[in-house]
Order: structure tokens, then C-alpha cells, then sequence
């Protein structure tokens, strides 16, 4: 091996390892959201655990079928408690929530129903994949 080819092998190898580091710095989840409102209840509140836990996290929430019933207006938990205000509360905090637009589609959804930090992507079981594969985000389903 030349020289100049074991200098650019060593370029590639730090800048490589350098930017593998500063990925693992940040830990990145992604909550699935497709069972309704328990499931919400419960998501919402793992998330929150979540963020107190780690407080530099960054977490994304899927929703499609019935799990998008929380992100849309009025909804409210088994104990009439709005979930707006949750949503508020971890928007805020720099959680993102996104809705899946075939459900929106499937159950005839007026998108002007959703709560404004919802954030429609095409498909919710496309975005939880692309955010897996091609972004490093961790799975997980409360």
C-alpha cells in the first residue's frame, strides 16, 4: 500500500469514527402509536419517563389507525383529561408527532381536526421504517 493510499485510508477511518461518535451521542426513538387511546395514555406517559431519563433524547411518535385518536381535537383519556395539553406539554419539550394521511384518508379524517403540533407524513408504517433504516432511531411500542 502507497503512502498517500494509507493517508486517505487513515482521512476516511477518523472522519468515519468521528461522526460514528457524535451519531452515538444522541439517542433517537421512535414511539409507535396504532391501538387507540390506552395506548396513548400509556405511550404519552412513557414518553415522559423517557425524557426525564434522558433528558437530551429525541423522540418522534408515529401514529396510524386508531392510534391517531389522541392527536386529533377533543380527544380525552378514560378520565375526561384533554390529551391536547399532554401533546402541548411534550411538543415543547421537542417531542415531534406525526399522523399517518391513509388513515386520515381511510377513516375521513378533515386534517383541520388534528391538534396543530401534528405533522402529517404519507404513510405512518413507511415513516416508522425510514426513520429505523435510514435515520438510527430505536422501536419501541408502549
Amino acid at each position: 500500500m502507497s503512502m498517500r493510499k494509507a493517508l486517505q485510508f487513515m482521512v476516511l477511518f477518523f472522519a468515519f469514527a468521528a461522526g460514528t461518535a457524535f451519531a452515538a451521542d444522541t439517542i433517537k426513538v421512535v414511539y409507535h402509536f396504532s391501538e387507540g387511546l390506552e395506548q396513548a395514555s400509556r405511550g404519552l406517559n412513557n414518553i415522559k419517563n423517557h425524557l426525564a431519563a434522558e433528558p437530551g433524547v429525541k423522540i418522534v411518535a408515529v401514529a396510524h389507525g386508531q392510534g391517531i385518536n389522541f392527536l386529533v381535537e377533543g380527544a380525552e383519556d378514560k378520565n375526561k383529561n384533554p390529551y391536547n395539553i399532554n401533546v402541548e406539554d411534550l411538543a415543547a419539550k421537542g417531542v415531534e408527532f406525526r399522523v399517518c394521511n391513509n388513515t386520515l384518508t381511510a377513516y375521513k379524517i378533515d386534517k383541520s381536526k388534528l391538534l396543530p403540533q401534528a405533522t402529517i407524513v404519507p404513510a405512518g408504517v413507511a415513516e416508522i421504517a425510514k426513520l429505523q433504516a435510514k435515520e438510527g432511531y430505536a422501536y419501541l411500542k408502549p
